[in-house]
C-alpha cells in the first residue's frame, strides 16, 4: 500500500494533482481544496490511500493522515465507495465527520452531495462506534493562508472545479469572506469546506 508521497507538482486541476516522485508522474484524486492550494513545480506531500479495482489502481490523496483514515474508514459503512467518501472527505474534515457522527448530526452529514436522510443515518449507525480515534476539535490544515485575492481566487476556482457556476462559486465566496476576516489565519481547506455548506444549504 502507498501511504504517502512526496514530489513536485507537474499538473493540477480541480480535483487532482500530479506529483513528480523521481521521474515518474503519479496522478492522485485530492479533495477541491486541496487540489487549489497545489502550485506548479512546487513540492507537496499528500497522504494517500490505494483503491485497488479489477480495471483500476486510483491513489487519493490528503494533506493530513487523519482525512485519510477517516475517507477510509467511512468506506466500511453500507453504500459508500470512493468517490462518495472523497466527497464527505471534500465537505467535511476527519475531527467535522467524527463530530457529526457520534453528535448523530443527520443535518450536517447531508451537506454532502449524494447523502440523504436515510443515508446519513445508516452512516450513523454503522459508524457511530469507530469513530472515536478522531478527536472532535481537531483541524485539518491544507495549505497555509493567502492574501486574499489568491484565497478568493483558489477557493473560486475549486466551486467551478466541482460543477458551479461562476456566479454561485462567487456568491459562496463572499459568504466565507467574513469568516477569513474574523480569522485571517483559516486556511483554504477551511474555507472551501465553509463555502461548499453554504451553497449546500
Amino acid at each position: 500500500m502507498i501511504s504517502h508521497l512526496s514530489g513536485a507538482v507537474t499538473a493540477a486541476g480541480p480535483t487532482w494533482v500530479v506529483l513528480d516522485v523521481h521521474g515518474i508522474g503519479i496522478k492522485v484524486l485530492c479533495p477541491p481544496a486541496t487540489a487549489a492550494s497545489a502550485r506548479i513545480d512546487q513540492p507537496m506531500t499528500l497522504q494517500t490511500s490505494l483503491v485497488v479495482r479489477e480495471d483500476s489502481l486510483t491513489l487519493y490523496g490528503f494533506v493530513e493522515a487523519d482525512d485519510r483514515d477517516a475517507f477510509e474508514l467511512v468506506q466500511t459503512a453500507s453504500g459508500v465507495g470512493p468517490k462518495l467518501a472523497a466527497a464527505i472527505m471534500s465537505v467535511l474534515d476527519a475531527s467535522q465527520l467524527a463530530a457529526a457522527i457520534s453528535g448523530e448530526d443527520e443535518s450536517t452529514l447531508c451537506r454532502v452531495p449524494g447523502i440523504g436522510r436515510k443515508g446519513a443515518a445508516k452512516m450513523i449507525l454503522e459508524l457511530k462506534d469507530k469513530m472515536e480515534t478522531f478527536v472532535p476539535g481537531g483541524t485539518a490544515s491544507v495549505g497555509t493562508s493567502q492574501p486574499v485575492a489568491a484565497w478568493r481566487e483558489q477557493v473560486a476556482d475549486g466551486l467551478i472545479g466541482l460543477g458551479w457556476s461562476t456566479k454561485d462559486a462567487e456568491k459562496a465566496v463572499e459568504e466565507v469572506a467574513a469568516l477569513k476576516e474574523a480569522d485571517p489565519s483559516m486556511t483554504i481547506g477551511n474555507l472551501m469546506r465553509a463555502a461548499l455548506r453554504s451553497l449546500a444549504r
